[in-house]
């Protein structure tokens, strides 16, 4: 169990999109809690919040018009909600950086990568263009592309989707943040360079005890890299617990339906699904959000009152009948 001040801090946060219909609530009472060295993991299926919750940590939530209804995100105790422009300069790139899904589309294609990783360098460490384009390289070194010197004079055109997605993480780390925000890194990536990748991360990891979000709707990835998990629904949190407890023993039922819906080496049975999808934000079912869906949902007390996340004896879950199931996981790793 992780002890001591988090690093990064959600508590209680709510955030609305203007739509043609009105302003439509995505995130209600999302809270996360991130330590040095640690890696959290935020799993759910799309559209359930995970991007959004990173974007607004980021302080890029505003760029879509959105507008934040509630709660807070601290960095190391500072509140970052409220700060200006000019201050979240100052904490994106050098405290915090983010990996995206699509690394092409976040190059620019108008400049080599080198000089690419050198300006974020040059902005955050406030070095020379010859110390920081020397550190472009050892930073394209550090995650393992070959010949690093002369790949820096690249474009983006002329690297694969695993090379480009190691020139971002090189890009998110230049500036020595201490919390890195991996927004599904392993997308459109074949098996053996998603495994790359994420070895590659875990690598990083070790050496700079950095806290990383780790957001996906993979749980194979998820057990791979995760010391704890948060599972999204419907714009919001319905379990956290640790990954090993997770896996062996969900308290709530999407947890379950998501571990039933992976298929396992040797099993062969036909694949389990969750029946349904995630309801219209716009007519959010009253109660607990998963139950129209849920196996497990009892007329009177899961769709009457919102569902609180608590803990409970089996663990953190937003349910009511946490105490009472008995869910099953799967093997632990």
């Amino acid at each position: 169990m992780v002890v001591g001040t988090p690093l990064l801090e959600v508590e209680d946060l709510a955030i609305s999109f203007p739509q043609e219909r009105g302003w439509v609530q995505v995130l209600d009472d999302v809270r996360l809690r991130l330590h040095r060295g640690e890696t959290v993991g935020l799993v759910g299926e799309s559209g359930s919040g995970k991007t959004v919750t990173a974007m607004t940590a980021m302080g890029l939530i505003g760029a879509a018009g959105a507008k934040v209804l509630r709660g807070s995100v601290r960095l190391d105790g500072r509140e970052l909600l409220g700060l200006s422009e000019t201050e979240w300069r100052a904490v994106r790139g050098r405290r915090m950086a983010m990996i995206f899904q699509q690394p092409t589309r976040a190059l620019n294609p108008a400049f080599t990568v080198g000089q690419q990783i050198a300006e974020a360098v040059r902005l955050h460490l406030g070095l020379s263009r010859a110390d920081a384009y020397k550190r472009a390289v050892e930073a394209l070194d550090r995650v393992h592309i070959p010949n690093a010197r002369e790949r820096a004079k690249d474009y983006p055109f002329a690297f694969s989707g695993g090379m480009a997605q190691r020139a971002m993480i090189a890009m998110a780390l230049a500036g020595e943040p201490d919390v890195l925000i991996a927004d599904e890194p392993t997308t459109a990536l074949d098996v053996t360079v998603q495994a790359r990748i994420l070895e590659l991360l875990k690598e990083v990891q070790r050496d700079t005890n950095i806290g990383m979000l780790f957001i996906t709707h993979d749980l194979g990835v998820i057990a791979q890299v995760c010391d704890r998990v948060s599972v999204f629904y419907a714009g919001q949190i319905v379990e956290e617990a640790p990954l090993d407890r997770l896996l062996a023993h969900p308290t709530h039922p999407y947890t379950a339906g998501l571990l039933a819906s992976v298929p396992r080496p040797g099993q062969h049975r036909r694949l389990s699904s969750i029946d349904g999808t995630i309801p219209d934000f716009m007519h959010l079912p009253s109660g607990c959000r998963f139950h129209p869906r849920c196996a497990h949902a009892v007329h009177g007390r899961c769709d009457v009152t919102p569902i609180a996340l608590e803990e409970h004896a089996a663990g953190t879950a937003r349910c009511v009948r946490a105490d009472e199931l008995s869910l099953d996981g799967v093997e632990q790793r």
